[in-house]
């Protein structure tokens, strides 16, 4: 794995995976904005996403995920993201048992669990409908076992999470993702 660097010139963290525990991750200047040059960085929220993303991440490793990815524009130099997006690398038999939500569940006290599109609830000013997840905590995971995420590359392929996740939204270039360490 790679250091984590300062954003490119595109306001991006630079193509690649990076390894940082949630203590690394608190202390890093995704968080505290030390180098950003920005004097409205919001280090008070980008805190508190990444407290969130902690609970979350906890209950992962308590089922046994170990492979936990956040990116999102909270890896792009926008000084107040919306939330932390990531994913989690799972079995297909586990998912599609219904086994993993329902041990996630047991753990998590909001029961956010859920990919279920049925269970998205609108937010004000937001476009597009939300996970309960993403209620309760400003965080999306969602699981990779091979699918397909519905995003496409630049010339209409389809990709799967790990491709998807490590491309800028706004404009399709190349961005850097943290795979949380420090699994128990």
């Amino acid at each position: 794995m790679l250091p984590l660097p300062v954003f490119d010139d595109d306001g991006l963290l630079p193509a690649g995976d990076y390894e940082l525990t949630l203590d690394e991750l608190r202390a890093s200047a995704l968080v505290s904005g030390n180098g950003v040059g920005s004097s409205t960085w919001d280090a008070r929220w980008r805190a508190h996403l990444v407290e969130s993303l902690a609970t979350l991440v906890r209950q992962l490793w308590q089922v046994g995920v170990r492979e936990i990815f956040a990116d999102g524009s909270f890896v792009e130099d926008k000084e107040h993201p919306n939330d932390i997006d990531g994913y989690f690398v799972s079995d297909l038999k586990t998912f599609a048992s219904g086994e993993l939500q329902r041990q996630l569940n047991l753990l998590d006290p909001h029961k956010v669990w859920t990919w279920d599109p049925a269970e998205r609830r609108a937010f004000r000013g937001y476009p597009k409908k939300q996970l309960p997840m993403w209620h309760q905590y400003r965080v999306e995971l969602y699981p990779h076992y091979g699918q397909f995420s519905g995003i496409r590359d630049s010339f209409g392929n389809e990709l799967e999470f790990p491709s998807a996740f490590r491309l800028s939204r706004r404009d399709g270039k190349p961005r850097g993702i943290i795979k949380i360490g420090g699994a128990p």
